[in-house]
């Protein structure tokens, strides 16, 4: 007889699902699944090592399990955005926000009709998941009743004709609340799973001294003298967050079901921290409990080599280190926000980034463990920021001047001006920049210590990979593949940590670029890559109920076009 292996208590996977993967009932019933399989209790999964369980486990070969073997089963975390759709404007957040907007109008007829499409989407889910039952009857009382709120709400700021940025953080939250209150509902309706609700709306407290020291709460106004930007207040963020859900996992059963809105952040969240704040909470989350692991759920494979919309012999990547990931994002991939990564990555927990349309498919593996096997590809990935503007400042004095580029930098950030790439010589410095709102100021200071000239309609492409700093000659070969599809380079840079070369050229050749530079130095120097999805043909083809739009049509963030 088979010696039974010992139990331990079970391992945390947190599960961020977006909102395009819960925007209709029959999604959030797909989602089930997802989670569904993601709980293992420890007894399942000691079955499975003797060979008991799933047949088709690789662990179960029916051997006996080694002597004094332990098994730990896993536990999921959900984390959820408010329900969207393909369409960026039509989710439920862009709604919440343009009722904020006629309210403020005083447009209450136009704001009770975004309401009305808000309510809608929710009970057309409802009925999708849930049909005539009771739990249907209760979650469509629930709706109602937030929406009401709300609506009362909207009336008050109609008449004032303004609103802080607590008041629309106080509007928004409301879409997460929705989608993790129906989906703990239609989890535990359909899976028989113990999914509860769990809010985090309340671990910011306002009321709290400016310092938030002696306090067991976090207080927002410490967070506005300055704690947004140190690491700590984050970490009692983290804290704080922990704290809540080990509360609720008490309970060998429970299965907590999270709204990615976390509180009234000073200067309002979405300014603050971003649209994507769910992920941020999801890290925070996965951090404070010391998860196993980071799953965030998308309508792509993984993380691409290059865009699959624009480069046809795009691949997924198995896996990458955190800093090419960071890279990636930094200069046009959206994959997860550095910051955000930075909270898991520092505790060295992985993050996968998977399909929820086609959850049989592995994804994209961030792993903070195993720098060394993934270094030695060179390099991995090629991306293009596109519709950036160059700003050269020519001066009649040295740049080693002493204070010379701190005033250039100076005036760049009192006017809001991100710098992305720099490059000086003896009498020049270059500046690229995304956004050029107030650029037109900046240049009238600028101007008071040099020449300075502006150009538009340019794009960065960016080569990334870790090991490209031993990889002799790849700046070359980068630079001879541009010249022989004839693309200009306006601008060269490379940083420091050597795990990215970036260029400028025309925004006209931005797509050229990307393709000649991904299959001259990505594809040619990388024989072992996870096949792109769009070229698999023994690929199982998912439900009609999971197919995601084509892949050109969604934009980098999961958003149609």
């Amino acid at each position: 007889m088979a010696d039974v292996p010992a139990s331990a208590p079970a391992e945390i996977v947190v599960l961020k699902f977006g909102g395009t993967s819960v925007g209709s009932g029959q999604r959030m019933l797909d989602v089930c699944e997802i989670v569904r399989a993601a709980f293992k209790p420890a007894a399942a999964a000691a079955a499975a090592l003797l060979g008991e369980g799933d047949p088709t486990s690789a662990q179960g070969d029916g051997q006996d399990a080694p002597s004094g073997s332990v098994v730990r089963g896993e536990r999921p975390i959900v984390v959820l955005s408010a329900m969207s759709s393909y369409v960026k404007l039509e989710g439920t957040t862009s709604r919440l926000m343009e009722a904020a907007t006629c309210a403020v109008q005083g447009d209450l007829r136009q704001c009770i009709k975004v309401l009305n499409k808000v309510k809608s989407t929710h009970l057309v889910a409802i009925h999708e998941a849930l049909g005539e039952s009771s739990m249907a009857q209760t979650m469509q009382e629930v709706v109602n009743e937030e929406l009401d709120q709300l609506k009362s709400f909207l009336e008050a700021i109609s008449v004032i004709h303004e609103i802080s940025p607590r008041s629309h953080d106080v509007i928004i939250s409301l879409g997460e609340r929705l989608s993790a209150k129906l989906f703990a509902a239609v989890l535990k309706e359909k899976t028989q799973l113990n999914a509860v609700f769990v809010s985090l709306e309340q671990i910011l407290d306002p009321k709290v001294d400016a310092t938030g020291q002696g306090s067991s709460v976090i207080g927002v106004q410490a967070a506005a003298s300055g704690h947004l930007r140190d690491q700590s207040f984050y970490d009692l963020i983290k804290t704080r967050m922990a704290a809540v859900i080990q509360s609720h996992l008490q309970a060998p059963d429970v299965v907590p079901v999270v709204g990615g809105f976390f509180g009234f952040v000073p200067g309002g969240i979405v300014e603050t921290i971003g649209r994507g704040y769910t992920d941020f909470t999801a890290a925070l989350i996965a951090a404070g409990v010391q998860a196993k692991e980071l799953q965030i759920w998308k309508e792509v494979d993984g993380i691409f080599s290059a865009d699959p919309s624009k480069v046809k012999t795009a691949k997924v990547l198995p896996r990458i280190s955190p800093g090419e990931a960071a890279e990636l994002t930094f200069y046009g991939s959206e994959v997860i926000h550095p910051f955000t990564m930075e909270q898991v990555v520092r505790g060295g927990i992985p993050i996968r980034i998977k399909n929820t349309f086609r959850p049989h498919l592995p994804g994209t593996v961030i792993d903070p463990n195993a720098f060394e096997p993934i270094s030695k590809r060179g390099a991995v990935a090629v991306t293009v920021k596109d519709n950036v503007t160059v700003v050269t400042l020519r001066s009649n004095r040295k740049l080693g001047s002493i204070g010379f580029l701190a005033s250039v930098f100076s005036i760049m950030a009192k006017y809001g001006l991100e710098i992305d790439l720099v490059s000086t010589s003896e009498v020049d410095v270059s500046m690229t920049i995304a956004k050029s709102r107030n650029l037109d100021l900046a240049k009238r200071e600028l101007e008071a210590i040099g020449t300075v000239s502006v150009h538009s309609e340019l794009a960065i492409l960016s080569l990334v990979g870790s090991h490209m700093k031993s990889t002799i000659g790849i700046s070359g070969t980068m630079f001879t593949t541009l010249a022989k599809n004839a693309i200009n380079i306006e601008m060269i840079s490379q940083g420091a940590s050597e795990i990215n070369i970036s260029c400028v050229i025309n925004r006209s050749q931005a797509q050229l670029a990307m393709r000649c530079v991904h299959d001259e130095l990505v594809i040619a120097a990388n024989d072992a890559w996870a096949p792109c999805s769009s070229s698999t043909s023994d690929t199982p083809s998912p439900s009609p109920s999971r197919s995601p739009p084509p892949v050109e049509a969604i934009t980098k963030d999961g958003q149609a076009a």
